[in-house]
Order: C-alpha cells, then sequence, then structure tokens
C-alpha cells in the first residue's frame, strides 16, 4: 500500500520534521531517527514521518540507496505505545500531508524498492525490528542488544513477526518472542537479522563503501530484481520460472541495460539512467 499522494511527495521541501533528520548526499538518502529522549520510541506522527520520507526516496529517480541511522544510545525502542493508545499525547506535525490509511512501518519499507542500510550503533527493541528487517542490510557495532520485550508487558510483537518471517525460522521468533531474552549482535548476525558487525570507530566508513558499491551498480536492475524477488510468493511455483523469465526479458530492453552492455565493450564505467 502507498500511504502518500504523489502530489503529497512532491511537496516533500515544505515538509519540517518533528522527529526525523534527511538529508541527500549524491545517490544516497539519509533518515535518521532524532528522538533521543525517548530512545528514539516512534509515535504515530514519527511513524508517518518515516513512511513519508521513505516515499520520497522511492519516488526520487537520483536516490539510489537510503540509509537509517538514530540520535543517542539507542537506535529504536520500539513503539511509544502510549503516544498510540492516547492520541492527545502525539504531537502532530502540521506540515506532513495526511497519509491514506493508517501507517505501518513494515508496509511502508515494503513499498521501497530500493535498497536500504540500516547503519546500528545502540540497541534495537521492539517494534524497532520492523525498521531492521525492512533495510535490505544491517549494519552493528559489536556491543548493541536486539530484544522483543513485548511479553514481559503483556503483549506480544505481533507486526514483528510478519517482518521476521522472512529473515528467521519460525522456532526463533518464538524463542525470541516468548522468552523476550536480549540477543547480542554476534548472535543476530548468525540468524541474518544483522549482515555485518563493524567497530564504533569504521562502521560509517564500512556504511557509507556498502552504499558507494550499491550506486554504483545498475538502479534499474536493482528495483526490478527486489520487485520480482517481492512478488515470487504470490506466483504458483510451476510458473515461477516463466515469470522471472518475462521480467528478464522487459529488464534486457531497458536502457541501463543496453548501457551495461555497451560500456563493458568499451572498457569504461557504466552511466546509469535509472530506466
Amino acid at each position: 500500500m502507498h500511504f502518500f499522494k504523489e502530489e503529497d511527495v512532491a511537496n516533500y521541501d515544505s515538509v519540517e520534521f518533528l522527529y526525523i533528520k534527511t538529508s541527500l548526499k549524491g545517490n544516497i538518502f539519509e533518515i535518521i531517527l532524532n528522538r533521543p529522549e525517548k530512545r528514539n520510541a516512534f509515535t504515530p506522527t514519527m511513524a508517518n514521518e518515516i513512511a513519508f520520507a521513505l516515499a520520497y526516496a522511492k519516488k526520487i529517480i537520483e536516490i539510489r540507496c537510503v540509509i537509517i541511522k538514530a540520535e543517542g544510545p539507542v537506535f529504536c525502542a520500539g513503539a511509544d505505545l502510549n503516544a498510540f493508545h492516547d492520541p492527545t499525547i502525539d504531537q502532530k506535525n502540521q506540515t506532513l500531508p495526511e497519509p491514506k490509511g493508517e501507517v505501518r512501518l513494515g508496509d511502508a519499507f515494503t513499498n521501497l524498492h530500493k535498497p536500504s542500510i540500516a547503519q546500528i550503533e545502540g540497541s534495537v527493541f521492539a517494534g524497532g525490528f520492523l525498521i531492521i528487517c525492512g533495510c535490505t542490510f544491517v549494519v552493528s557495532i559489536p556491543e548493541a542488544n536486539f530484544s522483543l520485550p513485548e511479553v514481559k508487558r503483556g503483549i506480544w510483537p505481533m507486526q514483528v513477526m510478519a517482518s521476521l518471517l522472512d529473515i528467521i525460522p519460525k522456532r526463533k521468533i518464538l524463542e525470541m518472542s516468548i522468552t523476550g531474552k536480549s540477543y547480542t549482535a554476534e548472535e543476530v548476525l548468525d540468524l541474518g537479522l544483522v549482515t555485518q558487525i563493524a567497530n564504533k570507530e569504521v562502521i560509517e566508513y564500512e556504511v557509507n563503501k556498502l552504499a558507494n558499491l550499491i550506486c554504483s551498480n545498475a538502479p534499474y536492475a536493482i528495483k526490478s530484481g527486489m520487485e520480482a524477488l517481492q512478488n515470487l510468493s504470490d506466483v504458483e511455483e510451476s510458473k515461477r520460472h516463466a515469470y522471472l523469465k518475462s521480467e528478464l526479458d522487459k529488464l534486457l530492453k531497458s536502457e541501463d541495460a543496453k548501457e551495461g552492455s555497451v560500456a563493458f565493450k568499451e572498457k569504461r564505467n557504466p552511466i546509469w539512467k535509472s530506466k
């Protein structure tokens, strides 16, 4: 589902964010969670701001990679339950367009179809998993911890389960959810939840190196491949190869595919047009 209208996203520059910061450097778009005094726990308004920034990243053809970072010692403590239960607590952003429906962060990331990197320099709790599961890559410092403590408060990480299902086995999802235990970065690296561990002094360098590598490759091919993989679960197993062949045939007609072939023959770097 797309949560914002195209004309709303076109007016991106008129929005003043309350809970996030964004910047565009070349082909790399950064989203920084900016509610450190509340451990970056997201309110409905903050979730709307993140979804709006992702909608913008999807729309702008120059953006080839999204990096998500956080201010403060905690990456994200999940949802601010008080603000979700009592809308009067949630400070509204009057400059932000109204979404078409209730924003679900898991779906906001699913709609992006561009590579994203979570730069984890603090622990991740509860609904914060929606962000790291939504990202294509997760680079973490060794000291970060990861936990789903909802059961200790009489609730359950319902939406997080949907995001985790494509990454870790069901039995491990149940273990994490039932025990509420804390896991180290090394432990979740083994599960595939984290994709790389980097020390604090080099994590910025490692994330930017990965982002630049992503940006050097064909953006239209990446977008097409990510969409095809996402759609694959809806295609009958016996028809999957035929579906993927048809997607490849479309891709071969793209300007980027033609440019890639010519650049290879001419032994030069390709100039991608994202189409």
